[in-house]
């Protein structure tokens, strides 16, 4: 079966343009590839994808779309396909892709409404081999999702995607995987809306070394720092001007893709932070609520 093997990037609508773009440019890191007067496309130092934000200027802050890589032009083709037997609509069938970075790619919404890209032969850019504290993100690390139907969901990822169940937290919170990474998406109960996007850094001394500059320029931790146990990777929870949800993390697990075996964690404080020393917890974090523009296809 033909499946997803990596995230590309997330695409938002944002309401204040201007100071979005400034807090991913100058605060968190990225770099802009490409802009007109209303989006911006950016990209991180450390990985050759093209770029993993898109902003584009909005009468509401949503979420615009949800970019993730195939194979192939013959990957994208089937997965078209899988998706369109499984009963989701089609926003733009797979064909050649205008913006920049190019591509080859489809467009459709999930059974929740969210907007979702699978695209490949996209353009690749330079990059170059990070060091130790800079504090700057490597690449998209994971994607945390809200469902009202979250087991529904997770079906669809493993069975029309192609990703493979990694673990549980409890029965309410699913990590998978698409490659030898522990989780590139996870899934918890909610309204249908993006929880929050995770970026790789270097080492965790990168991670705090981030988390200090973001401190110094208005930026403070939601939550954090502190290490998960599904995973094994560090965290630190910011939220952007616009409201969304953002995260420098690192030394998230390897495991056999084919091989490796989930398990279920208890729930518990040291569960979800074996280190028990940071600030905030998840009622800290920004209250879910349904995207509001859920099946309405974004002007690009």
């Amino acid at each position: 079966m033909s499946r997803i093997v990596e995230i590309r990037y997330v695409g938002y609508g944002v309401r204040d343009f201007d100071a979005e773009r400034k807090f991913y440019t100058d605060d968190w890191g990225l770099v802009e590839v490409a802009a007109d007067d209303s989006t911006a496309w950016l990209k991180t130092h450390g990985h050759d994808e093209h770029h993993v934000v898109r902003l584009h200027k909005s009468d509401t802050n949503h979420v615009e779309v949800i970019a993730l890589a195939a194979d192939s032009r013959a990957d994208v083709d089937a997965l078209q396909r899988q998706v369109t037997e499984a009963g989701c609509r089609i926003i733009h069938a797979a064909r050649e892709l205008t913006a920049p970075g190019g591509g080859y790619g489809f467009r459709f919404f999930s059974p929740d409404g969210l907007p979702f890209e699978i695209s490949s032969d996209v353009q690749r850019l330079d990059m170059r081999a990070m060091e130790r504290w800079e504090g700057m993100p490597v690449k998209i690390s994971h994607i945390v999702l809200h469902s009202p139907d979250h087991r529904a969901l997770v079906k669809f990822f493993t069975d029309v995607l192609g990703f493979r169940v990694s673990d549980w937290l409890g029965d309410f919170m699913c990590f998978l995987r698409c490659n030898s990474a522990h989780h590139r998406i996870a899934i918890l109960p909610g309204p249908p809306c993006l929880n929050h996007v995770a970026y790789d850094m270097l080492t965790v001394d990168d991670m705090m070394r981030g988390a200090s500059r973001l401190r110094k320029r208005g930026t403070d931790i939601q939550w954090g720092p502190g290490r998960h146990t599904a995973g094994n990777n560090t965290f630190s929870y910011f939220v952007t001007p616009g409201g969304f949800t953002v995260e420098y993390t690192s030394e998230l697990e390897e495991v056999d893709f084919e091989g490796h075996v989930d398990k279920v964690h208890v729930p518990g404080p040291q569960v979800m932070d074996q280190w028990g020393i940071g600030v905030g917890g998840p009622q800290t974090m920004p209250h879910p609520a349904a995207d509001p523009c859920l099946f309405q296809p974004a002007e690009l």
